[in-house]
């Protein structure tokens, strides 16, 4: 038998898409108000991966990942969900957002995203929100899984992932 432990913190990130670099700056605000110091984010990388964003957002979309110092327990995860949601709110007009805000954290093991949509690879936590493994780190390497988002399966993408891993395994081994 098993015998239940308290896991690991986790490295807390968001993933934002966004077309205009004022909006990125104000909703740095709000994060960092409420999530803690930025550890580093990543410059402006082109999305192109679908148009689905196109008509809330805008054409020109950018994507920037945004790790955070303060490492999170891992069941906190609903509730970050639903802040960055608030976030959005905040900074959106007309009832369009201007910026998308995709929390998540990050272990040695495995990238984990919330969500507010179901779907067969997810699993509920609590309060509207779900949670999936987008990838998992094996021998050396992120490995997507059939569901896993393009954008997370690009090497481009995942190349800040590595920078926050070495990071978390660092802090932790300290």
């Amino acid at each position: 038998m098993g015998t239940p432990s308290h896991p690991q913190k986790a490295l807390l990130f968001c993933s934002t898409l966004y077309n205009q670099e004022s909006v990125f700056a104000e909703a740095l605000k709000h994060m960092t108000s409420i999530f803690g110091e930025i550890l580093f984010y990543s410059p402006p990388l082109m999305w192109n991966f679908t148009d689905y964003y196109n008509d809330e957002l805008g054409e020109g979309i950018l994507r920037r990942y945004v790790f955070f110092e303060n490492l999170v327990e891992q069941d906190s995860l609903s509730d970050i969900k639903l802040l960055s949601n608030k976030i959005e709110q905040d900074l959106s007009t007309n009832n369009k957002r201007k910026i998308n805000l995709d929390t998540g954290y990050l272990t040695p093991a495995k990238i984990v995203l919330a969500s507010t949509k179901d779907y067969s690879h997810r699993i509920y936590l609590r309060n509207g929100i779900f949670a999936e493994v987008t990838l998992i780190f094996k021998k050396g390497q992120f490995i997507s899984h059939i569901n896993t988002y393009p954008d997370y399966k690009d090497k481009k993408h995942q190349f800040y992932f590595y920078i926050a891993r070495n990071y978390l395994i660092n802090n932790l081994r300290n």
